[in-house]
């Protein structure tokens, strides 16, 4: 089977295409709804059983949404009722995914995970939120994680690119050159 990157970039582009830059970014919250319902297995199992049809998958879908106070937009529905009619629910997390950064690009943001063996809130995070934008050259959509694995400082990753400062990493530098 394609990876499901490979299968959610053609819906996310399409998604984001037929929203327009301007509408997409509230409907990136809508999706990710959507992708977190998608996500649960005991759906998917019931979305993969051939006595099922698309239609009452998209009616259960949309219906969990609605009773969750979630209205559901025209493109989005159309967007899930393709999924489903080409057996991809298992994909839309991933169009959630890529869907969010291609909003992001459009705007310019970046989004940022901030793993941390402390909390970092406040004026700290604030603090730290400018210095890794001026390291990272990109407005920052930042979230803090709880790391305690780390030990102290922090580990960024922004994109591809990771910026590991912990005291795990340069513990782990500690034991390579010592070894070496």
């Amino acid at each position: 089977m394609a990876e499901l990157a490979t299968i959610a970039r053609p819906y996310a582009e399409a998604l984001f295409k037929a929203v327009g830059s301007s509408d997409a970014q509230a409907l990136k919250t809508q999706l990710n709804s959507l992708a977190a319902l998608a996500s649960d297995d005991s759906l998917r199992q019931f979305a993969d059983s051939p006595r099922v049809t698309v239609t009452q998958v998209s009616g259960l879908i949309t219906g969990i949404a609605v009773s969750r106070g979630m209205a559901i937009d025209a493109k989005l529905a159309n967007l899930l009722q393709t999924v489903l009619e080409n057996g991809r629910l298992a994909a839309l997390p991933e169009v959630a995914a890529q869907f969010q950064a291609l909003v992001n690009g459009s705007s310019g943001v970046s989004d940022a995970l901030i793993q941390s063996a402390f909390p970092i809130e406040g004026a700290a995070l604030a603090d730290l939120v400018v210095t890794l934008e001026k390291r990272f050259a990109a407005k920052l959509n930042a979230t803090v994680e709880i790391a305690p694995e780390l030990i102290g400082g922090v580990r960024v990753v922004v994109g591809d690119e990771v910026l590991d400062t912990s005291v795990r990493a340069r513990l782990e530098q500690m034991k390579v050159a010592l070894t070496a």
